[in-house]
């Protein structure tokens, strides 16, 4: 029900409205004496509009400008006393995953990562709030009103007063209706930090859809150089239900790239791989004009060719493709259904089928079968493979289009967490595509808005499929989950938490997959061998990192307001409450140490010690170190040791714990916290 007015018309408003529909092009937005932002009128282009001849006005230059820009860029620079605190019982694996999932404002954690990770990061896909003018953090499928979060963030005092961080709720949100202005100072800071992590060959993709597609292209120019924007793709993903005008199917997806020219130089190395496959093509012209329909002979004549290409050859990228027939080289494909199915589930040719059952039904099965497109195990222990021909996989660069449906996702993530607990999220698959064109084997993958865990989802599987060890990190805002919703009734109290389950249940998963494709492999034989090493290597773990204030006593940020009774502090300069974990990864960020180095702990002299990467560094946050403990731990030979400033069990000790090491190991770099 509406609510009456209370007071006469504003015929301000009311008039810059009659001439926004006659000069929408004059309609811009400002800032109100209060802060906020609000639609306002361009006068100087207005008066532009109504004059025949040039109007006199400030000298016009291109660039990209907003209310709240420079607040933004200030923002982006300023430096802040967070700390990273671990979480062990929410993580799978602790001491030994090398992925991280980080729970706080991604503002916060992009600034946290500066250091460690400047320039190591290979590609970044992010899925930022849409700006649907309504009240909202980052999902708008969790909306609330601001006074909602504040009460059950726990932001209001006994009394109910607010205790709320202003800056941060307009970093999330576009609570004051659609304002371009408030969104794009949401982004701008964010996409300033996400550039510095990037390698210089390194790539950032952005999902968005209609209402900020140009103003992200706009300030991603400004961020990472027009010269650097590789493109727009268009996912098409099926019709919305939700539609008023015009039902839009589609999704956009923004591509930069650091630097073009590093681009350039991967489009030679694409070139390189399209000459191995040249390669290949002149090596089964040799060996079938060699051995005719012998294709067993055939395929053991081309791995042997395998065998001695150098290590940087192209053609290895295809060496998979081993396999022979009149068609051409082709590699077994999986014929399992993603989905349980009754109809797929059947007996075919004395081969029983997977738990789901295969692919096909019976009668498509048949017509591959007549075309001689299925592969027959040596054995009836094997398992039936489609035929993948060399020839089909040519594509080399990306289409700017491609339809993916996207109610698929939907259901799988319904099987997996539960039916609506988190209805709208990306699709594994299409962001699994991404990372396999930009992303080596080896590289590190980060998603600063991660939502419920798809790009985890990604590099898990995709490390399955080609045996490839990408690391994630994933950052989420605990967001509240409304108690209205389906993830609350499934006992999901926040979005991270939703993110967190999903990494676990979908890390299970795909192992349990691997190891079912192993039980219908041959032992000793190469696949066989190639799956249980996946199996081994698969890392589905992660570590929860969740940001929070500085472990160190405020006092140690400010002396200069020491008072008397403040000098306490300086006996121990750390908060109560927090631990050793605690302790070392505050260590671990300012020195710039990976944050998902394996960790192992020792007693040493009846002290614990944390060992990072073996020994790349020796934290020991205990009391009462002695020079026996000192000499113990300098024989160990660390590259750096940390150690508390109130550690040491008397002053000599700590005098001469430099000189310890200087003697034993003269190469360990020493520091106090």
């Amino acid at each position: 029900m509406d609510k009456l007015k209370l007071h006469t018309p504003d015929f301000v408003e009311a008039n810059a409205a009659k001439l926004a529909e006659l000069f929408p092009n004059c309609v811009t937005e400002s800032r109100a004496e209060d802060g906020s932002i609000k639609r306002a009128i361009d006068f100087d282009l207005l008066r532009q509009e109504l004059s025949g001849d040039l109007v006199e006005g400030v000298q016009e230059r291109y660039r990209l400008d907003w209310p709240g820009k420079r607040e933004s860029l200030a923002l982006a620079n300023a430096p802040i006393t967070k700390t990273l605190r671990p979480c062990k019982e929410e993580s799978v694996d602790f001491e030994t995953t090398r992925n991280l999932y980080i729970e706080g404002d991604n503002l916060d954690a992009l600034k946290l990562l500066q250091e460690t990770y400047l320039n190591q990061v290979k590609m970044i896909y992010i899925d930022p709030p849409y700006n649907t003018g309504n009240d909202f953090i980052y999902d708008d499928n969790f909306s609330m009103s601001r006074e909602d979060y504040e009460d059950e963030a726990g932001e209001r005092d006994e009394e109910g007063n607010a205790m709320f961080d202003e800056e941060k709720w307009k970093q999330n949100s576009s609570a004051s209706g659609r304002f371009h202005s408030e969104w794009v100072s949401m982004m701008y800071p964010r996409l300033k930090l996400a550039r510095n992590l990037l390698q210089e060959d390194g790539v950032i993709l952005v999902s968005i859809d209609d209402g900020e597609v140009a103003n992200l292209i706009k300030i991603g120019n400004e961020v990472f150089g027009e010269q650097n924007f590789v493109g727009n793709f268009v996912w098409e993903g099926g019709r919305k239900n939700d539609a008023k005008l015009v039902s839009n199917s589609h999704d956009f997806i923004c591509c930069w790239v650091k630097s073009r020219d590093l681009l350039t130089e991967r489009n030679v190395r694409w070139r390189e791989r399209k000459a191995g496959l040249d390669d290949i093509y002149k090596q089964e012209s040799l060996i079938r004009k060699r051995n005719g329909k012998d294709f067993e002979k055939c395929r053991a004549d081309l791995n042997e060719w395998f065998r001695s290409l150098p290590k940087d050859h192209g053609a290895l990228q295809h060496k998979h493709f081993s396999y022979f027939d009149q068609r051409g080289l082709y590699a077994p494909a999986d014929l399992r259904s993603p989905n349980p199915r009754p109809n797929l589930v059947y007996d075919w040719k004395g081969y029983k089928p997977h738990k789901n059952g295969w692919a096909y039904a019976k009668e498509r099965m048949a017509r591959m079968d007549a075309e001689d497109r299925l592969h027959y195990p040596a054995s009836s222990d094997g398992r039936i493979a489609l035929k993948s021909y060399l020839h089909e996989h040519e594509t080399w660069a990306p289409s700017s289009v491609f339809y993916q449906d996207r109610r698929a996702s939907s259901k799988r993530l319904s099987r997996l967490l539960g039916k609506g607990v988190f209805p709208f999220s990306k699709d594994e698959n299409v962001i699994k595509r991404f990372i396999k064109s930009c992303a080596a084997e080896d590289s590190l993958v980060v998603d600063f808005f991660s939502g419920s865990g798809t790009t985890a989802h990604s590099v898990i599987q995709l490390n399955a499929e080609d045996g490839g060890n990408r690391r994630y990190i994933a950052v989420q805002l605990p967001e509240p989950c409304e108690e209205k919703s389906e993830a609350f009734k499934a006992g999901y109290s926040t979005i991270s938490d939703i993110g967190k389950d999903r990494i676990r249940k979908a890390g299970s998963q795909i192992r349990e997959g691997l190891q079912a494709s192993l039980d219908g492999e041959l032992k000793d034989t190469e696949r066989h061998q190639e799956i249980t090493r996946r199996i081994q290597d698969l890392d589905i773990g992660f570590r929860v990192l969740k940001i929070d204030s500085s472990n160190m006593a405020d006092v140690y940020y400010q002396p200069d307001e020491v008072t008397q009774d403040g000098l306490d502090f300086q006996v121990d300069n750390l908060k109560d409450g927090r631990e050793p974990e605690d302790l070392l990864f505050q260590v671990l960020l300012d020195w710039g140490v990976d944050l998902g180095l394996p960790i192992t702990e020792e007693v040493i002299e009846g002290r614990r010690v944390f060992f990072v990467a073996d020994n790349a560094l020796a934290a020991c946050f205990d009391t009462g170190l002695t020079e026996d403990f000192c000499k113990t731990l300098a024989k160990r030979e660390p590259l750096r040791a940390v150690f508390r400033d109130a550690g040491y069990a008397s002053d000599s000790t700590k005098i001469n714990i430099e000189q310890i090491f200087k003697a034993l190991s003269p190469h360990t770099e020493l520091k106090t916290l």
